[in-house]
């Protein structure tokens, strides 16, 4: 079974992370820093929300692809995907701006650990029963 719908939102947060790099390419120059922090707070702040992202889509993704692969019904797939995709940006948003949105920083993170916890008991759920 090919998967036809965790590759939407693979690119969706594929761009998503391309422009998350582009924002901190940025704020180096602004800050210019040539590598590392340098003990910046607003770069340490850029590197830390790029990081985060890095850490937690391309798991969840994983997730998603092996239920889809284990024949997840396309509407749950669908909402992990989008779920992540807007769990993903709402942490962006609030963690990238200084100071943070608590609200969008802790309910991106929340909702980030709800997919992947769904995702992760679909998946069981398949392979077990």
């Amino acid at each position: 079974m090919p998967l036809t719908i965790t590759p939407i939102y693979a690119g969706l947060l594929g761009v998503l992370y391309v422009l998350l790099s582009l924002w901190v390419v940025k704020v180096r120059v602004r800050q210019r820093i040539g590598s590392g922090d340098k003990g910046d707070p607003v770069m340490q702040n850029a590197m830390r929300t790029h990081a985060n992202f890095a850490e937690y889509a391309p798991f969840a993704l994983i997730l998603i692809a092996s239920g889809e692969l284990q024949g997840m019904p396309p509407l749950a797939t669908h909402l992990l995907g989008a779920g992540l995709l807007l769990a993903r940006i709402m942490h962006m948003l609030g963690m990238g701006r200084m100071p943070h949105t608590p609200a969008l920083r802790g309910g991106g993170a929340a909702l980030t650990f709800v997919i992947l916890l769904l995702a992760a008991l679909a998946n069981l759920g398949h392979a077990l029963f």
